[in-house]
């Protein structure tokens, strides 16, 4: 099977042994994104701005491979607090359209890497 590595500077390089995203068979697998700022490093203080930093710097990884929002099929969110679920998923709505959403897993964790409240992977079609 060959699969393909997706690397943009529009998102967050990776801080470990992993890829932005990789594509095998027409499918695009994204690693997680957190809401570091790709050009500053800097992380946003609130999570309303941690939101949008996470689904932009996703939706540059997607487009790279050269696909949209509208072609992912399921995400993962990562939350640190589920308290904070209403306001992430009024977010999430701006980036996905409700008629067209993709399945999701949404589940609180312990921590996330650099202290952050949000995380977000997802897979995609790309044909």
């Amino acid at each position: 099977m060959k699969k393909d590595i997706i690397c943009t500077d529009k998102a967050p390089a990776p801080i470990g042994p992993y890829s932005q995203a990789v594509e095998a068979n027409e499918t695009l697998y994204c690693s997680g994104q957190i809401p570091v700022d790709p050009a500053t490093g800097e992380i946003p203080e609130t999570i309303e701005a941690q939101a949008h930093r996470v689904l932009s710097n996703l939706r540059a990884v997607i487009e790279e491979a050269g696909a949209e929002l509208e072609n992912v099929v399921k995400t993962t969110l990562f939350l640190t607090d589920l308290n904070t679920f209403a306001t992430v998923n009024a977010i999430y709505g701006e980036y996905f359209d409700e008629e067209n959403a993709p399945a999701r897993s949404t589940v609180q964790v312990a921590a996330l890497p650099k202290g952050v409240f949000i995380e977000i992977d997802a897979i995609a079609r790309l044909n």
